[in-house]
């Protein structure tokens, strides 16, 4: 039953986030002066009413029980503004009311009447430094300490007139109550506003820090990227090499003439041209794949076939693995889907193909396996080179570790590497031993399919 209520309190839209946390006990507290404070006035005025009809209403008491009733209307208001958005402001009236409520008891019964009751004091001075802050809290104070001065002037010339002396004898201890409850308050709201000052400082740096370890990522994800594209530099020259005595070829054929009819000639130099052109777009292929991989984007994660993007990238792993070692691919039948930034995916598989083609140092085999399991996509990497001690193995992710000489790599490539398949959920681990070669399995977390 109460949580529906809870819930329509923390709607008001109130935008502060600390006014935001404060609203709901606000409005509970504005709520139940609205509802009391008017039902404490009628059953006072039903329980009195023969004596009120006999005798009549006295001026001061009438003049009570309307500043009661103001406190519950300023009340009432006081959460309508709250439900527009106006948290400050209602506080500030509910304060004002009590004040202006405090200092016309004090100066029509003076301060013995009111040493009894102090709630409504010490609710002005928690609502002043908790909501409102330091300045709301000692204007309060002065404001409760003047009407409480004028409390004992009212009773030295009306309850004390033959020993007025007597009227001050309770205003050091309540005054000093006053300022003790003022200190504690303002001591307690000002360590957790520093507290707050200092979390929000720590937050703003921590997100400094994210932001910059981001751009700091970016930079070296691009890195990577142009040294691969570096170290593909001459599989590529070769390819395009090739492509050229193609073109060249078949362009040199337009000064042969086998005597054969201007038809058949037509033709031969159709099936020329077109051939002309089916190796121009190779090659217009090859440079739109290696542009498009190193293009610096920001990060777009999306689902994708893990086989399919193996396929697709074969034409790149074989200029980037020497000529004499075989890439061999085998893939589930089955969908392979992953989320993954697919350019880091392209990246991830030539850092290892690089690593596998240093580690071959001639002749040898590069095997890539992807299989579907029942959570995840499990993508296997063999290489049979020199292979790796335990202790090297057990140190391939570090950054900057490397057993190449210094102009030979970074040592970051691996450590790349790890960070991609374990941003994306997925654990990488490496199977080696010298003379046997090295074996990286990677397993991605199976997504629904696109």
């Amino acid at each position: 039953m109460y949580r529906p209520f809870l819930h329509w309190l923390d709607r008001a839209p109130v935008q502060d986030p600390v006014d935001q946390r404060n609203a709901r006990v606000i409005q509970g507290l504005l709520l139940f002066l609205g509802v009391t404070v008017p039902a404490t006035v009628a059953f006072a005025l039903v329980a009195s009413w023969p004596m009120l009809r006999a005798e009549g209403l006295p001026w001061q008491i009438a003049v009570s029980l309307s500043m009661s009733l103001a406190i519950g209307l300023i009340a009432l208001g006081g959460l309508a503004l709250i439900r527009y958005g106006r948290f400050r402001l209602a506080v500030k009236l509910l304060i004002g009311v009590l004040l202006a409520v405090f200092a016309v008891n004090m100066a029509l019964n003076g301060l013995q009447q009111q040493i009894p009751d102090q709630l409504a004091q010490l609710l002005v001075m928690l609502l002043s430094g908790l909501v409102l802050g330091r300045r709301a809290l000692w204007t309060s104070f002065a404001l409760l300490a003047s009407s409480v001065v004028l409390g004992a002037v009212h009773d030295a010339y009306v309850l004390f007139a033959q020993t007025p002396a007597r009227a001050f004898y309770n205003l050091p201890s309540v005054l000093f109550t006053y300022l003790l409850v003022a200190i504690l308050i303002d001591r307690t709201t000002e360590a957790l506003r520093e507290s707050l000052r200092e979390s929000n400082a720590r937050g703003a740096a921590l997100e400094q820090e994210i932001r910059e370890r981001e751009r700091t990522h970016a930079q070296l994800i691009h890195a990577q990227k142009k040294e691969i594209t570096e170290r593909m530099a001459s599989g590529m020259a070769h390819d395009f090499n090739n492509i050229f005595s193609v073109i060249a070829g078949f362009s040199a054929e337009r000064h042969e003439d086998d005597g054969g009819s201007d038809a058949q000639r037509a033709a031969q130099l159709e099936n020329s041209l077109a051939s002309v052109e089916a190796s121009a777009r190779r090659g217009m292929a090859i440079s739109r794949r290696l542009l498009r991989f190193n293009r610096r984007d920001d990060t777009q994660a999306e689902v994708f076939d893990a086989g399919e993007a193996i396929d697709a990238l074969q034409p790149m792993l074989r200029q980037l693995l020497d000529a004499r070692i075989v890439l061999r691919f085998d893939r589930d039948t089955a969908p392979l889907p992953i989320l993954f930034d697919r350019s880091q995916f392209e990246l991830m598989l030539l850092n290892l193909a690089s690593n596998a083609r240093d580690a071959i140092g001639g002749t040898g085999a590069f095997d890539i396996q992807a299989r579907r399991a029942p959570d995840h996509v499990a993508i296997a990497l063999h290489d049979d080179g020199a292979g790796m001690p335990p202790e090297v193995a057990a140190r391939v992710f570090e950054p900057f570790f490397s057993t190449k000489p210094a102009d030979s790599g970074t040592g970051l490539g691996l450590a790349v590497v790890h960070e991609l398949v374990t941003t994306a959920g997925g654990t990488i681990a490496v199977t080696s031993a010298p003379g046997v070669g090295t074996t990286f399995q990677i397993a991605l977390p199976l997504s629904p399919v696109a």
